[in-house]
C-alpha cells in the first residue's frame, strides 16, 4: 500500500514521491506539487474534503481525491 497526501493527519510533513502527471491538474504542478518538495497538512474541511496544504510555501486547498494519487515518504520529527 502506497502512502499518500490523503493519509496525512494534520500537521504532518512529507516530501512528494512520485505521481501520475495525467491525473494531476495542470495548476498543482504549477504552484510546486512537484516530487522532491515537502508538504504539510495544514486543515481538513469540516466533512472531509477537500485538504488544505502548504506545499513549500503555497497553500492550497486540493480533493482527497487527487490527494490520494500524489505519493509521499513521510519526514520523521
Amino acid at each position: 500500500m502506497k502512502t499518500t497526501i490523503a493519509n496525512l493527519k494534520k500537521g504532518e510533513k512529507a516530501i512528494i514521491k512520485d505521481f501520475d502527471a495525467d491525473v494531476i491538474p495542470l495548476k498543482l504542478l504549477e504552484m510546486g506539487c512537484l516530487p522532491g518538495n515537502t508538504v504539510q497538512l495544514l486543515q481538513i474541511a469540516p466533512l472531509g474534503d477537500p485538504l488544505y496544504l502548504d506545499i513549500n510555501g503555497s497553500h492550497l486547498a486540493i480533493r482527497v481525491e487527487t490527494a490520494r494519487e500524489i505519493e509521499i515518504n513521510l519526514i520523521n520529527k
